[in-house]
Parts: C-alpha cells; sequence; structure tokens
C-alpha cells in the first residue's frame, strides 16, 4: 500500500505545484477492466491496464512487429533452448532492481493463478525451466520445440516477486502490489469505472508526455463519441460506425484506423454442461442431445449466414466478412479458404438430410457490454436461422456473466470474439480449438470441441522449427478446423479510434489503447 500512497502524494504535489503545466490524458476504453492481476484473465481490457504498468520481456510495436521490452534480443541457441540478453539498470517502481529471479517467478505464478478463467498458462506451460548464468542472461527451456516462444511472451507481464510473492488476485485488485516497471505507476481503480495512472519517471523507455492518464470504462458506444465531442476525454476506441462520418467531418476531431486480428465468430456448444437448458424441437420438447454435433447441422448453420449483409447492414463497413481467423497477407493465411457462400435453401436441405426438416429452437448468447453491435449482430443470425427453421433467439448480457456461464458449458451458442496476438493461425488453434490439456491447450475452449487430428496436427505445427513448413501445416489445420465446422468465424474487425485535434495516435493491428501511444501532433 505504501507505493500507492507514494504515487497518490506525487501526483497530487504535481498536481498542485503547476495544474496548468501538468499534462493530463483521459482515454475511453469499450470494454470493462475486469482484474488488475495480470495474469488472471488474458483479455484486451485487462492486458490494455497491465501494459502501462508492467512490462513484458518482449513487447510488440503497432504493427505487430516484435520489439525489445526488458529483453534487449533473444536467440534460439538449440530447438529448445532460448536465450534472452535483459535489459541493465530497470528498475521497479518502488526502487528495488529487476531481475532474472523475477521473469523465473513470473513464468511460475502465470502457471498457477487460481480460479482463472482463462489466462495465460497455455502460454508459459511449454516453459519447462529459466536459468540465468550471467545477470543479464535469461535462458528458458521448453518441453518440446516452441519456435512461438518469444511472440508468446508479449502478452506475459512480468511482476516483482519481492512484491507478489504471497499476493492473491485480490491484492491486485485491490491495488496492494501494483509495482511493475512500465511507464506507468499505479495510483487508484474504480471497477467498472475508471484506472488512474502517473508517469514513472525512471521508465528505461521513451519519456512520456503525460504526467496523469486516466482509462475511463465507457461500455455504450454512442456515450463514448458524446464524451470526445463534449470534450470529457480525449481519445475513444471503437466509436460507433453511424457516427463515423461525422466526425471525419468535425473540425474537431482526428481518426486513425488499422485493420485488426480480432475475429467475430459463432460457437456452437458441442458438449453442454447437464445443467444446462436443452435444444428444443419444433414443438418444445426438449432433444436427448444437441443437434450441434451433427456436421450438416453446423454446414447449414454457417451458409444460413449472410456474412456480407452483417458487414454492410449492421456493422456499415467497419469489418471484413471472413471464412477463416486471419486477415489476408498473415504468416499462415489460407487464400483458398473463403467466406461460406451465403445459401439458405441448401442449409434447409442439409437440415433435413441430418433428421431436422422442421428444424428445432435454441438460445444465441452473447455479452451485451464487450464488442460493438454484439448484440445486434447476434440478433441479426438469429432472424438468418429462424428462416432455415432454426427458431432462435438471443440471450444479452454483462460480459463477466456471460464469461462465467461460458466457462461452465451453460449455452447451446454463443457469439463471440477473440484477438490473436500471435499474428498466426497457431495462436486461435491452439487456444479455442485444441482439447482442453493439463499442457493449457484449448484456454478459451468454451465449446466442449475435440478433434484429435487436429490436436495432433497443431500441436505438430507449433513445434516446427522451419517457419515455411510450420505454415504449411498451419494452412493444413485451418483446412481441417474449416471442414469440420469447428467454430463459425463471421468477420474480422477493422480497429478505430477517435481523438481531439491535436493529438495523433499509433494505431495498434492488436486493438490496445495504449497511451504510449498517444502524442502531440507537431505544429508547423
Amino acid at each position: 500500500m505504501l507505493h500507492k500512497q507514494i504515487a497518490v502524494a506525487c501526483l497530487a504535489l504535481l498536481l498542485a505545484a503547476s495544474p496548468a503545466a501538468a499534462k493530463v490524458l483521459q482515454l475511453a476504453i469499450g470494454a470493462p477492466i475486469t482484474t488488475l492481476d495480470p495474469h488472471f484473465y488474458n483479455t484486451s481490457p485487462n492486458n490494455n491496464a497491465a501494459f502501462h504498468v508492467y512490462d513484458r520481456l518482449v513487447h510488440r510495436a503497432p504493427s505487430g512487429r516484435l520489439e525489445p521490452g526488458l529483453a534487449l534480443s533473444w536467440t534460439p541457441v538449440s530447438d529448445t533452448v532460448w536465450e534472452f540478453k535483459l535489459r541493465p539498470g530497470v528498475k521497479w517502481h518502488d526502487g528495488a532492481p529487476f531481475t532474472a529471479a523475477d521473469v523465473a517467478f513470473t513464468v511460475d505464478r502465470a502457471k498457477h493463478v487460481p480460479n482463472s478463467l482463462g489466462g495465460f498458462e497455455n502460454l508459459v506451460r511449454p516453459i519447462i525451466s529459466v536459468e540465468s548464468p550471467d545477470p543479464l542472461t535469461l535462458r528458458m527451456t521448453t518441453k518440446e520445440p516452441t519456435p512461438n516462444l518469444p511472440s508468446d511472451l508479449t502478452v506475459v507481464s512480468i511482476i516483482a516477486e519481492h512484491v507478489a510473492k504471497s499476493a492473491s488476485t485480490a491484492d491486485f485488485n485491490a491495488g496492494k502490489v501494483a509495482v511493475g516497471t512500465g511507464p506507468y505507476k499505479f495510483v487508484s481503480f474504480s471497477a467498472g469505472e475508471k484506472l488512474v495512472l502517473v508517469r514513472n519517471d525512471d521508465w528505461w523507455g521513451e519519456k512520456q508526455p503525460w504526467d496523469q492518464v486516466t482509462l475511463s470504462v465507457v461500455t455504450n458506444i454512442s456515450a463514448r463519441t458524446v464524451s470526445l465531442l463534449s470534450g470529457g476525454v480525449d481519445l475513444i476506441e471503437a466509436p460507433a460506425a453511424s457516427d463515423l462520418q461525422r466526425l471525419r467531418e468535425d473540425a474537431r476531431i482526428t481518426l486513425a484506423a488499422v485493420p485488426g486480428g480480432r475475429v467475430a465468430y459463432v460457437n456452437p456448444d458441442f458438449q453442454p454442461a447437464a445443467e444446462a437448458e436443452p435444444v428444443l424441437d419444433k414443438d418444445g420438447k426438449p432433444l436427448p442431445e444437441t443437434p450441434i454435433r451433427n456436421l450438416k447441422v453446423r454446414r447449414a448453420l454457417s451458409m444460413a449466414i449472410n456474412r456480407q449483409a452483417i458487414v454492410d447492414r449492421v456493422l456499415m463497413g467497419t469489418g471484413v466478412a471472413t471464412g477463416q481467423w486471419l486477415p489476408p497477407g498473415s504468416y499462415s493465411y489460407a487464400p483458398d479458404v473463403k467466406p461460406p457462400a451465403f445459401d439458405p435453401a441448401k442449409a434447409k436441405a442439409l437440415l433435413a438430410e441430418a433428421g431436422f426438416p422442421d428444424g428445432f429452437r435454441m438460445t444465441l448468447s452473447t455479452a451485451n457490454d464487450r464488442t460493438p453491435y454484439a448484440v445486434e449482430v447476434a440478433q441479426a443470425i438469429a432472424q438468418m436461422w429462424s428462416r432455415i427453421g432454426v427458431a432462435t433467439s438471443v440471450d444479452g448480457m454483462p460480459f463477466p456473466v456471460y464469461s462465467a456461464r461460458a466457462s461452465k458449458r451453460m449455452f447451446q451458442a454463443y457469439f463471440g470474439t477473440l484477438g490473436n496476438p500471435s499474428m498466426e493461425a497457431g495462436g486461435l488453434l491452439r487456444s479455442l480449438l485444441m482439447t482442453p490439456a493439463p499442457d493449457g491447450a484449448g484456454t478459451w475452449n468454451w465449446s466442449g470441441y475435440s478433434n484429435p487430428a487436429l490436436d495432433a496436427l497443431t500441436r505438430k505445427a507449433l513445434a516446427t522449427v522451419d517457419d515455411a513448413a510450420r505454415e504449411k501445416l498451419l494452412i493444413q489445420a485451418i483446412h481441417m478446423a474449416t471442414e469440420d465446422v469447428a467454430f463459425i468465424p463471421i468477420y474480422q474487425f477493422q480497429n478505430i479510434w477517435a481523438m481531439r485535434k491535436g493529438l495523433t495516435y499509433d494505431p495498434r493491428a492488436d486493438e490496445l489503447t495504449l497511451a504510449m501511444g498517444v502524442h502531440e501532433a507537431r505544429t508547423q
């Protein structure tokens, strides 16, 4: 708690001494920060908060390129050993020196966070030992070849052993142990409302221009635009598509955009929990098992969705219809996997072939405060399914409720989204489609999908060191998952930010809204 008191005191002195000179940046993000524990729940809003306070061994540039973080370089010593050269002279926010022991502690803790809904275990589980032959050298040994390890570590925040050794997630959430090496220090946090930070003048990186940064949670998409136009905030993420034209025409506003790596999808539940509401037949009677397990049903549901209509009419052009989870041009993108053709007549025929000529009744669930237009997209999909005989209702709920229920397989099908920090096909294969396993596979597999052949192919790809050979295996895995309709990709996002004139933002493919990317525009 002492570090928090110091940070608050420093901030108060700064603002009191020169209120006119103090530079305060107000950011509005669209989804709740559900925890300040940087290892508890791997979501973009949580990482967005953590990355201001904590560094990673390897950072990622806005373009997705790997950059030095707490490690200046990383080199494969062998197929199963990576060597990292650590940055000298780094200090924690409380003044203690950063050491290799902190990295070893972080890796071990990230594997064992109690009650984690979806943490970072799958990223660090391959690491079987962390050794330091000298103070500035770190060697990580993996159980099998892990060519993506530096990429995976770009989202694993390094924490201080001397502060967090006995700390719980509750201690992080209370701000008691929020001591990092990052560009900003923790000041205060109001759950569901805002996170307040103050600049770390001892950060090893480029000096930050902002004395104070506030991340305000504004889940209502229209309210974010109103906050920006009224001067309540300086920058917002994901403005409403319907507001983009007037924002472009407003001389007070600047926009920044970049194609994103996040994919929106429907996940049918293959193995719903025994206590989950059952799928019903046309007369409202429970079916003995979910129709989702039938491949023809899954294909029918997929081809009944008019993806382009959703992009054009609901997203108003701020997304791209897709049949896979990577944008064109990405490493391991499969160019011959196109969005499934919209064919409701064929979809109805497939349902009849599957034994459901009269269809059935089901519910499509979604979070109503996480993704722009999630409820509207779910409603559009429900209408399309209803037209082929699958009478579908939509159930929207707050993200914490949604994620807790989805992780317990309480849904019949759900609309969700997943980012892709690895920038290749293997990340989603490992986290969403692999059978859950003790090694961390299937962290986000909430549908109960299990395909041993896809598991084996994915493991082989992720352990293949040669980039060209690995890409071929990953593309093969994309084909296998697509043909089996392991899940139903709908569209990919365009990441958009709006800000007051006089600011610029480095738009990020990973969709994060970071104060480190906000700059005052140069004047001529």
